[in-house]
């Protein structure tokens, strides 16, 4: 394998010209690729409804829910099936595992949907099939407000639409606060009179006329025809002259009893924006498109279509756009742009001051080269740019230039030793061949069990092994492919800038050599500048176009680097040549691991003082700690009020009660922009996967000042703004109010979410008020839901069969007369010039005739006459029962909350005594809280001495915590028997992830074992370098604890496992290097001289690592595009726990293996050493000394010690040579 390096070296210029086509392919597929906020995620669900109008809940679980869960439940794949059976329809969703085949799945469901639809009652509607897609949400939302007629909004809406949705990038753009268009036909009750004409005769007559007869076929011989009546209506004169009665001559029409209209359906839902009624179009994004071209080009046609309207509607209607996602994904991309150059730098400033110009420059060259191969592999892949990419790319910085760090600093040594660049760097690139594959092996060991993340957590998060896997793979191709060729080329253009260097010292002082370095500095600054901002220069932002903006930039950059290396070989400080003393001489280091390794007694000592101190940080952790999260929580820059209020309100109640929230909303400084909605409708912008509470009568969507306009301004921080807008909210009376902020990472809900299920309703009823009544009674919750079926009531219409009979009426009939007072009869549908799509025709009464009393008054014609329907109808107030929910073939409620932030549980021997807020860290006694809830039968006066005695102890309160609490009481077992119950939403995920990253530590350690064991061939030596792991997770919690972070399960848990091969490098160094000393020295020698030797790359290796994410630890942005810095900005505390996790795990590892790593060497040494002793001992004591067994032993060990054993025969008399004879001679005799 080492012979890849022989035959590079001999076709430098080819391997020169692949290292300009990965240049050039790498930029245009990062130029080339989308650009996203989050992961695009697919979610593998099916929604299937079937419509039956007029069925209740309880005979649409029956006889629509239940047979499609029987057939629908051996699907292959099916992780989870819920159903909901609601008054008019029944729906079923299903939930696949990912990694499904959609098209055959689709195929399994119809195939069992026409099973079931064959066992469905007559009057179902035709089910259909729709796919689930979260990730499906608006990038912007165009909003038209304005003082002019709804038909003339709606109108400028539809053609904008219209002009959007032309667009190839753009996959829909929804209406929202329209109305569709309909042609009422309004009944005059006095008409009706007038013309002795019931309501039953006119329901008869638009029924019977609103057919589509199929009357069959004739065959003669000439042919076989069709024969078919059409009835539909092609304009409203059609409908103005349906015959209803003839009057002798006269042909009484609906013209004649009705007045017909085209107007619009009734209001369902109001929209406004910033307190003005609104249409808005929210425009969604096909997949793999660019966010923040697509918005840009929205943009572009939004203006170009308002600029064709005439003046007038130009200054009647303002046009506005809000929710703009390519803002906060453009900010998001910059600061990640920043947070990878800013890593860049620092590695090179490190490499610099500890190599040189050159061996940085080297160093240097391997970063860009390694990104741009892996963003060559993402276009390939079609994997779009994220932030996880992004910070995939961040956490790589210091690990792709481990193995360019060992090959050059080797090589740098060969040099000094006199050895030609291309020699050096080949003898280099070979000596470390194996060990850098070993350790790019181990560190890719650790995220290839990642790629099985299951869920939602691991669809967004899977990003980031893909991301490091490729860029890993392209750093083992620079260091051990490229690097040798570049530094053995450069090596030779090192003269040239050697003289050049020589020249400008002599002919300049050298602090004007000196000075020189700052403008090249400058020059390279700039053209990495310019070739990243072909508008660096004018002070604006502009994204690259390609190859040809970049170019300058590019020309810039080579000329800086040339200019810097010749002045920094200028300006360098020769220094006096010193008499060389000829022998080794050890390093200050040297004398501490040799006092170490040098005895038996120290290595004992060391080995026993780390495991100590890893027990005790273990044990100070667990006793300390912040708790454990699911995800990281961040700033939020958007958010939805939900206005909840029960009872049965009229849309104009809901409107007043949203427009009172909307009102305090928009009064707030800190709020730009806010939509709100009350009834159905609205706007599709939440994206976290919580569902709408059900209680919900309109929602309020507002937008904080941009986090970048606000940065710094106290009174303006996202939580603080959420914050004070709940409280003037909670003073509105009659409702609740909750707000959601904004969904950052994999879609989450309420983090506390109980499910009960059971077959018994009246069980199932009483366990949901049980639970409610508990969470509401547990500390620290808020916002508590359930799914219990709102109370309100129904109206039932019950008829006297045998009395309707007798007056020679029917359900039906009646129930056609109800829906004249209700919504209207649907007459037809026909197509007109306003509208783009067919409009419904509908026959009702007038608007004030539109109540219950008027069906008092209705009558039907009998035999006897007129009679009114009050004779054989009556109305009954009964509950509601809105719809009835079941997964996996049970009926389930839920019961929600969400943890109030900031509370702390005080406990005393592990028992918690109160709920308490921290209000001072400096105070102490009770003045350090404000208790919020004591527990048990603890007072205040016993509190207030517990604290003061200091016998309690602070532990957060969180999610884990609370649920674990409910959970003791949903052990002792409250609920009745059938009850059974699980705890769903983020706890779900958080279980599934947290014990998916245990199997993949296990797997990833496995698997290191593995490679390790190939190498070394040695189980000590392999469990040795294993033992890292279990130092950087120490590390890990001290980064926590010093940072008073919490455990995050997904960004925590994936640092910890990411750490895992990343520690072990150092360890493979250490051992490979004492292998190869301990062939031709003594092997406690050979310790000191390794760990000697070795500090200095594996110094190197970690603080270029840890180098590379301490800006992101510390929240730090640095924008080189614009100028300035950012700290803490949404973006970057998405990042945090997992680069504290990596820094300071990395950090406190490498510090505990210089000197583990190299005492547990020296133990097993003096093990061995002492135990050959006894032996010794043991032999002399049995049979003495000059004993054949003794003799033996010592003579094995002698032979041992050789390592390339020469045998020499010798004889006193050279005996005389006996020709040998042919096998033909031998054959003959």
């Amino acid at each position: 394998m080492t012979g890849l390096v022989d035959w590079a070296a001999s076709r430098a210029r080819m391997v020169l010209a692949f290292i300009g086509l990965s240049l050039l392919a790498g930029g245009m597929a990062y130029v080339g690729l989308p650009k996203e906020g989050e992961p695009d995620i697919e979610i593998p669900a099916i929604f299937v409804s079937v419509p039956f109008p007029g069925i209740s809940a309880e005979d649409s679980e029956t006889l629509l829910v239940k047979p499609m869960e029987s057939e629908l439940s051996d699907l292959d794949g099916l992780k989870t099936m819920s159903a909901t059976a609601a008054e008019g329809y029944a729906g079923v969703a299903l939930e696949f595992e990912f990694g499904w085949d959609k098209t055959k799945v689709l195929a399994d469901i119809r195939s069992a949907m026409n099973n079931a639809q064959a066992q469905f009652p007559s009057g179902a509607d035709q089910y259909s099939i729709n796919e689930i897609n979260f990730s499906e949400f608006p990038i912007i939302i165009v909003n038209l407000t304005g003082q002019v007629p709804e038909r003339t909004l709606l109108r400028v809406a539809k053609n904008l639409q219209d002009r959007i949705e032309e667009m190839d990038a753009v996959l829909e753009a929804g209406l929202a606060g329209q109305r569709d268009e309909m042609l009422e036909v309004v009944i005059d009750p006095l008409r009706l009179e007038a013309y002795n004409v019931t309501a039953g005769e006119l329901i008869g007559v638009v029924t019977n006329n609103n057919l589509l007869i199929a009357a069959g076929e004739v065959e003669t011989a000439q042919g076989t025809f069709a024969v078919k009546i059409p009835s539909s209506f092609d304009e409203p004169q059609d409908v103005y002259n349906l015959p209803v009665k003839t009057n002798g001559d006269r042909v009484i029409t609906l013209g004649d009893l009705a007045t017909i209209r085209l107007t619009f359906e009734d209001r369902i839902g109001t929209a406004r924006f910033n307190g003005v009624n609104t249409v808005a179009l929210q425009v969604v994004k096909r997949k793999g498109y660019n966010l923040i071209d697509t918005t840009a080009l929205v943009k572009e046609v939004v203006a170009a279509e308002r600029a064709s309207w005439s003046p007038e509607l130009q200054s009647a209607i303002q046009v506005g756009t809000s929710n703009d996602q390519s803002r906060n994904v453009a900010s998001m991309v910059s600061q990640l742009e920043g947070s990878v150059l800013t890593a860049i730098a620092l590695v090179m400033i490190v490499v610099l001051a500890t190599l040189g110009t050159r061996p940085a420059l080297l160093v240097g060259f391997a970063i860009p080269t390694s990104f741009l191969l892996c963003f060559a592999l993402l276009a390939v892949m079609e994997i779009t740019i994220s932030n996880i990419v992004m910070f995939g790319l961040i956490l790589a910085v210091g690990m792709l230039v481990d193995g360019a760090i060992v090959v050059v600093e080797y090589a740098d040594k060969r040099i000094s030793e006199g050895s030609g660049p291309m020699s050096a760097y080949v003898e280099a690139a070979k000596r470390m061949f194996w060990p850098i594959i070993s350790s790019t092996a181990t560190t890719l060991c650790a995220f290839l069990p990642m790629l099985f993340w299951p869920g939602v957590p691991g669809q967004f998060m899977g990003m980031l092994p893909v991301t490091l896997i490729f860029v890993l793979c392209a750093s083992l191709v620079v260091a051990l492919i490229y690097l040798p060729v570049m530094g053995g080329v450069t090596g030779r253009m090192s003269r040239v800038f050697g003289n050049a260097s020589d020249a400008l010292r002599a002919r300049l002082p050298w602090i004007v050599c000196a000075a020189l370095v700052v403008p090249a500095i400058m020059v390279v600054f700039t053209g990495a500048m310019l070739t990243l901002n072909p508008g660096y220069l004018s002070g604006e932002a502009v994204q690259t176009g390609g190859l040809s903006d970049s170019l300058p930039g590019m020309m810039l950059f080579l000329v800086g680097a040339f200019m810097l290396s010749v002045t920094v070989g200028a300006a360098k400080i020769q220094r006096k040549q010193k008499t060389i003393k000829a022998g080794y001489r050890r390093s200050p280091f040297g004398y501490v691991m040799h006092f170490i390794v040098g005895n038996p007694v120290m290595p004992l000592v060391t080995i026993g003082a780390v495991i100590f101190t890893v027990v005790s940080i273990f044990g100070y952790y667990g006793a300390n700690n912040n708790g454990v999260e699911f995800f990281v929580e961040s700033e939020p820059e958007q958010a939805i009020v939900y206005v909840r209020a029960r009872g049965n309100l009229s849309l104009e109640e809901k409107d007043d009660l949203v427009r009172q929230a909307e009102e305090i909303v928009l009064a707030h400084p800190g709020v730009i922009t806010a939509f709100s909605f009350a009834g159905d409708g609205g706007l599709n912008t939440d994206a976290s996967g919580a569902s709408t509470p059900v209680d919900t009568v309109g929602q309020v969507q507002l937008e904080t000042i941009p986090w970048e306009d606000r940065a710094g301004i106290a009174e303006l921080d996202g939580d603080l703004v959420l914050a004070q807008i709940q409280e003037q909210l909670n003073t509105i009376p009659g409702i609740q109010t909750e707000i959601l902020a904004q969904a950052r990472g994999p879609a989450s809900g309420k983090p506390v979410h109980l499910r009960l299920k059971s077959d018994s309703w009246e069980d199932l009823l009483s366990a949901t008020n049980t639970a409610r009544a508990q969470f509401e009674q547990t500390p620290g919750l808020i916002t508590i839901e359930d799914s219990l079926p709102l109370p309100g009531i129904d109206w039932q219409i019950n008829v006297d069969v045998e009395k309707a009979g007798r007056y020679g009426a029917n359900v039906a009939s009646v129930g056609a007369m109800v829906q004249m007072v209700t919504r209207g009869i649907l007459l037809d549908t026909m197509r007109v010039e306003s509208s783009d799509e067919e409009i419904e025709i509908r026959v009702r009464l007038p608007d004030e005739d539109r109540v219950l009393s008027t069906l008092d008054s209705l009558k039907v014609r009998t035999n006897e006459g007129l009679i009114p329907l009050s004779n054989f109808i009556t109305r009954t107030p009964v509950k509601k029962l809105a719809q009835i929910d079941r997964i996996e073939q049970q009926r389930y409620f839920d019961v929600k909350a969400g943890v109030a932030a900031g509370l702390t549980n005080l406990t005393v021997d592990g028992i918690a005594v109160a709920v308490v807020r921290v209000v001072s860290e400096d105070a102490i006694g009770m003045d350090r809280y404000q208790v919020e809830t004591l527990l048990g039968e603890t007072t205040s006066t016993d509190l207030t001495a517990l604290v003061d005695a200091g016998d309690t102890a602070e532990a957060p309160l969180n999610a884990n915590e609370r649920i674990a609490v409910l959970t003791e009481w949903l052990d002792t077992n409250p609920l009745p028997e059938s009850i059974s119950w699980e705890w769903t939403g983020d706890q779900e995920e958080q279980a599934e992830s947290g014990a998916f990253l245990q199997t993949a530590f296990a797997g990833a350690l496995g698997l290191m074992f593995i490679i390790l064991l190939a190498q070394f061939n040695s189980v000590y030596n392999s469990i040795l370098v294993l033992m890292a792991v279990v130092m950087s997770t120490a590390g890990s919690l001290v980064g926590m604890l010093v940072m008073d972070q919490a455990f995050s399960i997904i960004m925590t848990g994936t640092g910890i496992v990411a750490l895992a091969g990343i520690v072990v490098n150092n360890n493979i160094i250490l051992i490979d290097t004492y292998q190869e000393y301990s062939k031709y020295m003594p092997k406690t020698e050979a310790i000191t001289r390794t760990a000697e030797d070795r500090i200095r790359p594996v110094l190197l290796t970690t603080i270029t690592t840890m180098a590379g994410l301490a800006p992101m630890m510390f929240g730090l942005s640095l924008d080189f595009m614009n100028g300035g810095y950012s700290i803490d900005s949404p973006t970057a505390l998405w990042w945090k726990q997992l680069a504290t996790a990596v820094v300071f795990g990395l950090g406190i590892a490498t510090m505990l293996t210089l000197v583990f790593t190299p005492s547990m060497l020296a133990a097993r040494v003096w093990f061995v050493t002492y135990l050959q002793w006894l032996a010794q001992l043991f032999a002399k004591l049995s049979m003495g000394g000059s004993s054949r067994a003794a003799r033996d032993w010592a003579l094995r060990k002698q032979a041992a010690r050789i390592k390339m054993p020469e045998v020499i025969w010798t004889e006193d008399e050279i005996p005389t040579a006996v020709p040998l004879k042919s096998s033909m001679q031998a054959a003959a005799e």
